[in-house]
């Protein structure tokens, strides 16, 4: 009899095995006994961008995503596009606290910037998009976001002789298709990445990359401040979830289209009616995974390019650098899902006041900024219009057209 065993529960046994064999040999080879398996990981510089191996990177797909990015035909009303909430002026991202909306909406989180997504393997705040490929048709499609439909976004395109003869020569099909299109924004995104910057140079060997405050900043990011726990590697992000107490943003309690906006996300991601009905707060993983141990969690944050990115977290609850260290320094805040309001007592253990004082505060700051390297900006593309497109080899639409009014009249004439 073959036993038949889930892929996951293997993976599980797997990883439970290989790190019981690892502490035990740490345990008897005195080289790994010096291993610390719970270190996080340095600070370091970014690679090249990863792609999947169905979606390699090349300069036409590139500049065909450019194009849609900024194109408002892949979205409901066609009257914004994914530039206008990932705007290049403002960090590629959307400088309100909380982004805008399909028209006659609000969103209902803060919009993230695209520069550096490429590395991510978490996108949007709650991590639910495992690439840029899911990505793009979750905004574009999302009922506060783009709210586009298919057919309609689809048709579009293929009444742009642009689009056609691109993707002709691109994907090799006859005409566009959205599968593709969504392929294509994700390789534009990816070229949006920012290698060559004072911390990237500074971890390079360059040791007067980063000034000399910066560099007390960075000894604190790593040290003292403990910013590093969750804001590590190539990214500075852990990709993984906490609830630090962020209050609850003002918009929710002031404004009542937001208040409509948090209450319908809520609904349609099936939440429980008492929470619906008590829940005040975005509820974040809770709303993948259902697990009340994760209610108020959301994902870390890179820290790239964060200069331009003001303001910050998941609801852009602060509006400077200076604001989110202060937060931080008093060992993060309270809210619903911290206070026991509901039962609930989520906050991040790993929290802790940290007692620094106003210099080293501003090394912080200054290290953050520095970080950030140079702003990028790009020429916004044309956007491709709209032609006639020929129903009949030869003759144009309107010709194509009389023709067949003229055919039924004559028919009609016979009768």
């Amino acid at each position: 009899m073959k036993l038949s065993i889930p892929s996951p529960f293997v993976f599980s046994l797997v990883t439970v095995l290989l790190l019981a064999c690892t502490n035990t040999m740490a345990d008897r080879d005195p080289i790994l006994s010096k291993i610390d398996l719970d270190a996080d990981p340095p600070l370091a510089p970014l690679p090249p961008p990863p792609a999947p191996l169905d979606n390699p990177i090349t300069q036409a797909k590139a500049d065909l995503g450019m194009k849609l990015f900024f194109d408002p035909k892949m979205t409901g009303d066609a009257s914004l596009s994914c530039g206008d909430c990932h705007d290049p002026k403002q960090g590629w991202g959307f400088n309100d606290p909380i982004s805008r909306g399909y028209p006659g909406t609000v969103h209902w989180r803060n919009s993230q910037t695209v520069v550096n997504t490429a590395y991510l393997g978490k996108l949007f705040w709650q991590g639910n998009a495992k690439s840029l490929e899911a990505q793009a048709p979750i905004a574009n499609k999302g009922a506060v976001a783009g709210n586009g439909e298919d057919d309609v976004m689809e048709a579009r395109l293929r009444q742009t002789p642009y689009y056609i003869q691109k993707f002709r020569e691109i994907f090799g099909t006859e005409l566009p298709n959205l599968g593709d299109a969504w392929m294509a924004i994700a390789t534009f995104e990816r070229t949006l990445s920012q290698r060559d910057t004072p911390l990237d140079r500074y971890l390079a060997g360059d040791k007067e990359a980063l000034s000399e405050t910066a560099l007390k900043g960075k000894e604190l990011f790593e040290g003292k401040a403990n910013c590093i726990e969750c804001h590590n590697g190539p990214t500075l992000t852990d990709e993984k979830y906490y609830n630090l107490g962020v209050p609850r943003p003002l918009e929710w309690e002031e404004m009542g289209l937001n208040t409509v906006t948090f209450r319908w996300e809520a609904y349609a991601k099936g939440v429980h009616e008492k929470y619906y009905r008590d829940w005040k707060d975005d509820a974040g993983l809770y709303y993948s995974t259902k697990r009340p141990t994760d209610v108020g969690k959301h994902r870390t944050a890179p820290l790239r390019y964060l200069a331009y990115t003001a303001p910050y977290m998941h609801a852009g609850q602060f509006y400077t650098l200076e604001e989110v260290i202060d937060f931080y320094d008093e060992g993060g805040g309270d809210n619903e899902f911290t206070d026991g309001t509901h039962g609930l007592e989520n906050k991040t253990p790993i929290l802790k006041p940290l007692k620094l004082n106003d210099e080293e505060k501003e090394s912080l700051v200054v290290f953050l900024e520095e970080i950030s390297g140079d702003e990028i900006r790009l020429k916004l593309p044309e956007v491709p219009p709209y032609e006639v497109m020929p129903d009949v080899p030869g003759l144009t639409q309107a010709r194509a057209k009389r023709i067949g009014l003229e055919t039924y009249l004559a028919r009609t004439a016979q009768q």
